[in-house]
Formats: structure tokens, sequence, C-alpha cells
């Protein structure tokens, strides 16, 4: 009975060693963000239409304005699948009562995601590709 009550104990410890190496991005991602580089259906957006982009996360709601015109709703993050995903769905705007699935990548100050705006399906790479809805896209944090 020692024994087993020894091995629960490292199961639990390693456990919490994992869950520490894999941090919850929740909170990381909250804040403003600008587009650096977006593509559309294989097609590279033009800086004009990046300029006038913005999108602000905020516990689990997002805006996004997209040349003064706002576009909310929630999200919701799953940092322990692979690729890590993100669920967007719109609750005000052009997107209202629209779901898309999505991937992202959290490397600092740098939020990569990946939807597609058919709705169809999560992305399982960062890649979009002509033909199709997905948007690729690389968001640099604002700085105060």
């Amino acid at each position: 009975m020692k024994h087993v009550v020894c091995l629960s104990l490292a199961v639990a410890a390693s456990l919490n060693a994992f869950a520490a190496d894999s941090p919850d991005d929740t909170e990381a991602v909250q804040g403003g963000w600008t587009p650096a580089k977006a593509e559309l259906g294989g097609q590279a957006m033009t800086t004009a239409v990046l300029k006038s982009i913005s999108l602000k996360l905020d516990n689990g709601n997002y805006e996004v304005s997209v040349g003064g015109h706002p576009d909310k709703g929630t999200y919701t993050m799953d940092s322990t699948a692979r690729p890590k995903s993100i669920t967007i769905t719109g609750t005000e705007g052009p997107n209202s009562g629209r779901t898309f699935p999505a991937i992202y990548e959290l490397k600092g100050d740098t939020l990569r995601i990946c939807y597609d705006l058919s709705g169809a399906k999560r992305p399982t790479e960062f890649k979009s590709v002509a033909g199709t809805r997905l948007y690729l896209v690389t968001y640099s944090r604002n700085k105060q």
C-alpha cells in the first residue's frame, strides 16, 4: 500500500511538472494586436488593408475592427491541443452567429492564427491555400 501511495504522488508530481511546462495561454493573449502580415486563400493582404485592422482579446471576448467597422464575439482556447486551437464565435457585427475553428501559436509578442472562414473544419497547419477560405494572420502585440 505504501508503494502505491508513493507511486501516486510521483505520478501527480510528474503531471504537475508537465502542466507547468504547458501554460494556459488565455492570460498571455490578453490585450491589443495588430496584423503584421496576412493572407486569405493564398493571397497576401496589402499593407493598407493590414493597417485598417485591429484585434482586442479580453477574457474570452474579442473585438476586431476592420476599417472602423466592429465585429465582436467570444473565443475559447485549448493550449493542450496540437496544434493549439482557438474557436471564434461572432455575437455582434458581420459575423454574428458564425463560428470559426482556428489554430494558433503564441511566441512572446507574436500571435499567429490560421482561421477557416468557411467554418467547415479546424486547420491542421499554418497555411493559406488558393481556393480555400483559410485566413492566416501574424499579429504583433500593441505596445502601450
